[in-house]
């Protein structure tokens, strides 16, 4: 394999590539090495702005000045509400220079929910992007006595705002800048009053079910999963990462903000979630980690621009990626590739496949991190068959992200890899529950030490709620969440998630929950694609006026169940979709039945749609 891919850059990385015992002691230290370095870039209007390492410490410490200029004292919990923005990141790195808390919110959560977030977290000062965040934060205000100072991103449309709880972030910087003038050593004394057993960030847990729980990560925490994320996929300063996903997701913050701050691989930040797919093609990544979702987004684009193709490129794709089947195919069974089946690889590279590469934007990916939810070993496959190695990685909140990770060196599709270096990974003998235990285990849940104690063990052990099981060689492989295996009446144990990724691979469904507990036969409900199943029915003549037509569509309906069928023909009768319901209601992650990860919470849509199942049985 490793005469296929250059694979000099991913092998582990042991050595401390950047001192630094906590999190801002770690990032002041890369400003003095790297100064010039770009570290972040962002596209606004259309240009692409660089932020050098100088000029993010430069803005860090006017941000954490304007902050002490505020009262904010050591140990105090600041909240950022936005998009995935560089101001993210200064807001998020001058928080800890303070000496405080830093804890992210989802953008996409309503007023009630900044609320709790904010009471439970003891927010005193409340971060938000723009005029639509900020109303959110107006709605509950009055409710949060502890609230000192709202600081807003962007003040487009809040120009004639007289508000004195609300400053723009410029407004802050000035301040700082004042406030260091007259104290210029405090933003450092609070740096180096930092210990690495305080308590650094905060991150909320989804909440699929009740409500969010503050997992609390301290600065050593952090400092140790980072150095070991080297050891799992290697990255420097000459690495080019996208940043999209929420940064207060545990992928986000650890996997692309912290990893980065620690490499100097230079962070990407999309325009908006929107415009994904044409800033992968702009930015073109060394190294890519996404959800399943984008994953299957981008093999769902390539099937449906095949459809449009010519025959003659129809074909050309066909071959080309029957011969990166045949070398994914030997790669994977740990056998070498001959010299004539390299040959006819660089020409499928040539005729068709660095085409769809570069449709993609992965067409300078070293490799491709895939994780937060399970993905489809057939899709894993692909990537590879196009010549990308997709490592899967596995971990929760709690883990500090990952925990275990598929070696670039022995890929297996369907499985998470063995333990992580940096942690102990093992199944617990009764019950087949995956357990972690390391230095990358939280500190608990804050203001919850009845759920702490459910979670953690007295020997330490994170009790992840995932079961699964492990191979002769140590790799592990996700059966299902404890709680959604499904017994079916006739006394079947099924794991509903197999059969739903084998649903996800279609480029006409999004998501899909498995119905089937204490029930005679398995159903499912399905969320599609609107984008591919929109174009299926324009292609093919098919009448809707609004996406619940489009779903009752009879010809989509025998679309979707075509889709089910292929995946009937891979599992046993028993295991086998009887029948299926589309959610006629086009979602986003507004909405309560999605998570902000995008995945649909298994419990309330059963609840939610209890009549609709019903009445499939």
């Amino acid at each position: 394999m490793s005469k296929l891919w250059d694979l000099s850059q991913i092998k582990p990385e042991t050595r401390v590539v950047l001192e630094g015992d906590t999190i801002p002691a770690m990032f002041w230290n890369g400003v003095a090495r790297r100064g010039d370095q770009v570290w972040m870039r962002q596209k606004q209007l259309g240009i692409w702005r660089s932020w050098s390492w100088k000029q993010t410490g430069e803005a860090v410490r006017e941000i954490a000045g304007g902050l002490l200029a505020l009262g904010f004292q050591p140990h105090d919990t600041a909240s950022i509400l936005s998009n995935t923005v560089v101001e993210w990141v200064l807001a998020d790195l001058a928080v800890l220079s303070a000496g405080g808390v830093s804890n992210g919110i989802y953008p996409t959560d309503a007023a009630s929910q900044v609320h709790y977030l904010c009471e439970d977290s003891r927010t005193s000062i409340l971060f938000v992007e723009d005029d639509e965040q900020l109303d959110k934060a107006l709605e509950v205000r009055a409710q949060l006595p502890g609230l000192k100072k709202i600081v807003v991103f962007d003040m487009e449309g809040l120009r004639d705002l007289q508000d004195p709880g609300v400053i723009s972030l410029a407004q802050l910087r000035a301040m700082g800048r004042d406030y260091n003038a007259a104290h210029p050593d405090e933003v450092m004394q609070r740096v180096k009053a930092c210990r690495p057993d305080h308590l650094a960030i905060l991150v909320y847990t989804s909440g699929t079910t009740g409500k969010p729980k503050g997992a609390m990560h301290s600065h050593k925490g952090l400092v140790y999963t980072v150095h070991g994320y080297n050891t799992l996929v290697a990255q420097d300063e000459h690495d080019e990462r996208m940043c999209f996903l929420p940064l207060c997701h545990i992928a986000e913050r650890l996997g692309g903000e912290y990893h980065a701050l620690y490499t100097g691989a230079i962070l990407n930040f999309v325009e908006n979630p929107e415009t994904v797919p044409e800033n992968v093609r702009e930015i073109s990544p060394t190294v890519f980690t996404a959800v399943p979702r984008v994953w299957e987004k981008f093999y769902s684009g390539v099937m449906i621009a095949l459809k449009e193709a010519s025959p003659l490129q129809q074909k050309a794709y066909a071959w080309g990626i029957g011969v990166g089947t045949q070398i994914a195919d030997k790669v994977l069974a740990g056998q070498p590739v001959g010299s004539l089946l390299k040959l006819k690889f660089m020409l499928a590279r040539w005729i068709a496949l660095n085409n769809v590469r570069k449709m993609i934007g992965i067409h300078r990916a070293r490799f491709l991190v895939t994780g937060a939810a399970p993905i489809s070993p057939e899709l894993v496959k692909w990537y590879l068959a196009l010549g990308v190695p997709m490592l899967e990685v596995w971990g929760m909140t709690e883990s500090c992200g990952a925990a275990t990770g598929v070696p670039v060196t022995r890929i297996k599709p369907g499985s998470i890899g063995p333990a992580a270096s940096y942690n102990e990974v093992k199944l617990d003998p009764q019950t087949g529950e995956i357990l972690v235990r390391g230095g990358n285990v939280f500190m608990g849940y804050l203001n919850q030490p009845e759920k702490t104690a459910e979670t953690v063990d007295e020997e330490g052990w994170l009790h992840t709620g995932d079961v699964g099981v492990v191979d002769e060689e140590g790799f592990f492989r996700i059966t299902d969440r404890m709680k959604d295996i499904i017994i079916t009446a006739g006394g079947k144990n099924i794991t509903p998630s197999e059969l739903e990724n084998e649903l996800k691979f279609s480029p006409y469904i999004t998501d899909a929950v498995v119905i089937g507990d204490k029930r005679p036969y398995l159903t499912v409900i399905v969320m599609i694609d609107q984008e591919n199943v929109e174009k299926f029915a324009q292609d093919n003549d098919v009448p809707f006026s609004n996406y619940a037509s489009l779903t009752r569509a009879p010809q989509v309906q025998a679309l979707i169940q075509a889709e089910i069928d292929r995946v009937n023909r891979k599992f046993a009768r028993v295991e086998q979709i009887k029948k299926f319901f589309l959610l006629d209601t086009q979602l986003s992650a507004e909405d309560e039945e999605l998570t902000p990860t995008m995945k649909l919470k298994r419990k309330l849509v059963q609840t939610k749609y209890s009549p609709q199942i019903e009445a499939m049985y």
